[in-house]
């Protein structure tokens, strides 16, 4: 008995089925600075780490509180209610780290990279001059839009290759664009944007009370000192040291957290972002994103949260990054050709053509060749936008005539393009040869 072979169409079926079960996830080949944790369930910023220092920063004094002041509390009280105060203390803080884990670990509002730049409105990609594509042409550095009435500008993102939306920026720590950017949060170690921009400032808001309640309590205790052994404040003091330096913990800790919390309050009240009121200076000129008062205040509290655009978990496909290169079509990037680097990266520039070895460009026709050497030793050529890689098979000598072809001097000391004659029998070669990426002294 032999088995009988399974028809084409179920082989393919389960040979793609097997690709995509092998294919990464988004969230291991991300292009941004984030760490991912739980297979890609949370994500978080490049300095996470700051995160463990938070909460120590939290968890510590209220721990202290509990042994040396709310455990002894609980007996000050009739009727056992002191012993409300340990259970207060305890689920504000476990609700204060809810609050900085929702802030910390989701998507703070990032919007997808494209795989290659847009295209330009209005314009034909595909227009050809005397059968020779037409030169590259820029896309425009910054748009126009309409919100609420007022033109605001929107820039284009060379890291991302898309236009940023309206209160969109790229944020040089996580390496990504992100929705109403707001800043990027050391402490919380993510991007505050549209997405955790609520959470933020609940985890804010709820560390300034959880200061006030311990360092009210603190002061209780002491009280509760002074008139169970009739001494003095300094004396009862001396008893409880604990408490004097919770109190002056929680004192120098409000007018970080308060202050921040009453300067978001601001912001909230104005439909601002920190970004947008340090570098616009809404207060000189009109706000398109102001509401009201009220509405600036549903906007952020009792509005639901959009959706992440992203799904980490998923399998990438070709059409999410891992598809060959295309031809942009005679469109590049606004900075294309003048350095390769994002400027607000902070990533030093470089000569555009100087990222590969081996990259040399044609000024006469604008075309960048890459010649790479396989591992036996023969030459390939192919272009920057091309998707064909072209083996050649190269002599010394063809190699001089093509290095006399690119000479950049030949034909411009009489004011004219003249070949000279060593060049003339090149001229004749098939019209066929004239392919991207190879030069016309090579024999194929």
């Amino acid at each position: 008995m032999h088995a009988v072979p399974l028809p084409s169409a179920s082989v393919s079926a389960a040979a793609g089925a097997a690709s995509i079960e092998d294919a990464p996830s988004v969230y291991e080949v991300w292009r941004g600075s984030n760490v991912f944790f739980l297979k890609g369930r949370f994500i978080f910023g490049p300095d996470v780490r700051s995160l463990f220092l938070t909460i120590f920063l939290i968890v510590a004094p209220v721990a202290i509180f509990c042994v040396f002041v709310g455990r002894k509390l609980m007996d000050k009280f009739p009727h056992h209610s002191g012993i409300s105060i340990m259970v207060v203390a305890v689920a504000f803080t476990l609700y204060d780290l809810c609050l900085l884990l929702l802030a910390s670990g989701r998507d703070p509002g990032i919007i997808p990279r494209n795989t290659q730049p847009p295209e330009p409105e209005g314009l034909d990609r595909s227009i050809d001059v005397g059968g020779v594509q037409t030169p590259q042409m820029p896309l425009p550095r910054m748009k126009d839009v309409i919100v609420n009435g007022i033109t605001v500008k929107i820039k284009y993102c060379d890291t991302c290759m898309l236009y940023r939306p309206p209160r969109c920026s790229h944020c040089s720590i996580c390496n990504n664009c992100v929705e109403r950017f707001d800043h990027h949060c050391p402490w919380v170690g993510q991007c505050i944007g549209l997405r955790n921009y609520r959470f933020f400032y609940m985890f804010v808001f709820s560390t300034t009370l959880l200061c006030f309640y311990v360092f009210a309590f603190c002061w209780v205790y002491i009280k509760k000192i002074m008139d169970a052994e009739e001494t003095s404040i300094w004396k009862a003091m001396t008893k409880t040291p604990a408490s004097i330096v919770l109190i002056v913990y929680t004192f120098i800790a409000v007018w970080f957290v308060g202050g921040l919390s009453v300067f978001h309050l601001y912001l909230i009240s104005t439909n601002q972002t920190t970004y947008e009121n340090f570098r616009y200076r809404y207060d000189r000129r009109e706000n398109p994103y102001n509401l009201g008062l009220v509405s600036n205040f549903k906007e952020i509290f009792f509005t639901s949260i959009p959706p992440s655009k992203n799904n980490f978990r998923a399998k990438v496909t070709l059409d999410q990054g891992l598809k060959p290169r295309q031809s942009t079509g005679g469109f590049m990037s606004p900075n294309m050709g003048k350095g390769i680097g994002d400027i607000e990266m902070g990533r030093k520039a470089m000569a555009w053509g100087e990222h590969e070895a081996g990259s040399a460009i044609d000024m006469e026709t604008g075309l960048s060749n890459e010649t790479i050497e396989n591992k036996d030793g023969r030459l390939y050529n192919s272009s920057m936008d091309s998707d064909r890689i072209l083996p050649l098979e190269v002599s010394e000598d063809q190699m001089a005539t093509d290095h006399q072809w690119r000479h950049p001097s030949w034909g411009r000391s009489s004011g004219n393009w003249e070949m000279p004659p060593q060049l003339l029998p090149l001229s004749s070669m098939d019209d066929n040869s004239n392919l991207v990426g190879v030069s016309p002294g090579i024999n194929r």
